[in-house]
């Protein structure tokens, strides 16, 4: 009887997740292990809603965006009956091993999993704000930061035809990667990320000075940002299960639009992208790294090396503590503002 892997995607969608399951699935096939696939994240195995996977169910997700398990922000730990649950189906349905796809959350889980009920686990990195320790970089990340290349710079067409100043809000919670990377893309004139609150003097110095040049200019904001100048917001918001403020109302790029044009007096425009980075094609680059993550996942399980994630490192993938992974998030470091010195 074939031993049989459990897999899961977890947290916010991104291009990507679907590679890597049809890598986990063609190694473990090939290494003799049969899969189910747990709908909507940890809520699939709390609810044991499955589905089975195989090579010829998943032959042709290499290049489909999302993720065909579907995906939640379900935290089992929220309930004490949810882990017995979690455990309990774990042994019911002759599970070997599982393996969670996801962020800082959904690895987060997996962690406490292994580590304090010794539950057969291993990890594969998935986010597009590229915050995961101990890997250089998630599936996810390159195709979102390309999406929102490619939007900035229609946003610099129109920009400079209208003589305007234009906001691009991206996406990015903690760490202002993808805002980072979309602004150095894109020769955005200045970058807000949620490392650091904006500095509206300078900020609006380096856009006037931007704007004299050529008349026109772009910002790049991350999502999460804050102007240090602006009033704490005293209203109470919305959090996940996770404890995470959910940031669907909160309007960044607007605010700083016109923050913009009431100090500088030039017509200011905002935009944002929002789920249109998370959908879509992965990248070339997408593809391959999941792919590589989900095969060393399987192989992971194969070699009884559980509580451990599919890292990145250099060109090589390897296999890491998840507990590394989750313990801190990797922000944008001092080495980048430097650099930001200098494009910005």
């Amino acid at each position: 009887m074939k031993k049989r892997i459990g897999i899961l995607t977890g947290g916010g969608d991104c291009p990507g997740l679907n590679p890597a399951i049809r890598g986990c699935v063609y190694a473990g096939e090939k290494l003799g292990y049969e899969f189910i696939g747990f709908k909507d994240g940890w809520k699939g195995i709390v609810d044991g809603i499955y589905e089975p996977l195989n090579k010829e169910k998943t032959e042709y997700i290499i290049m489909q965006g999302g993720t065909i398990l579907g995906t939640s922000r379900t935290n089992p730990f929220k309930k004490e009956e949810n882990v017995k649950k979690v455990l309990e189906n774990f042994k019911n349905l002759n599970l070997h091993a599982l393996v969670a796809i996801g962020g800082e959350d959904t690895l987060g889980v997996a962690t406490r999993l292994y580590e304090e009920y010794k539950l057969n686990v291993v990890g594969v990195p998935k986010t597009m704000d590229n915050d995961l320790n101990a890997t250089d970089y998630t599936f996810g990340f390159d195709t979102s930061v390309t999406r929102a290349m490619d939007a900035a710079n229609a946003l610099i067409d129109t920009g400079r035809s209208h003589r305007r100043v234009m906001v691009f809000e991206v996406m990015g919670r903690h760490a202002g990667w993808v805002a980072l990377f979309t602004a150095i893309a894109s020769a955005a004139d200045y970058v807000c990320v949620p490392e650091r609150k904006i500095d509206g003097d300078d900020m609006v110095e380096k856009i006037k000075k931007a704007y004299e040049r050529k008349k026109f200019a772009l910002v790049v904001v991350s999502e999460a940002v804050e102007i240090a100048q602006e009033e704490k917001n005293p209203l109470k918001q919305e959090v996940d299960q996770f404890g995470h403020i959910i940031l669907k109302e909160r309007g960044m790029g607007e605010k700083i639009a016109k923050y913009i044009e009431s100090k500088t007096g030039i017509e200011t425009r905002h935009a944002v992208i929002g789920h249109m980075q998370r959908g879509g094609q992965p990248t070339l680059f997408d593809r391959i790294l999941a792919t590589r993550v989900g095969i060393k996942a399987a192989q992971l399980v194969h070699e009884g090396d559980f509580g451990k994630m599919a890292a990145l490192k250099g060109n090589d993938v390897v296999g890491v503590p998840l507990k590394d992974a989750t313990g801190e998030l990797k922000t944008v470091s001092e080495e980048w503002f430097k650099l930001t010195e200098i494009l910005f």
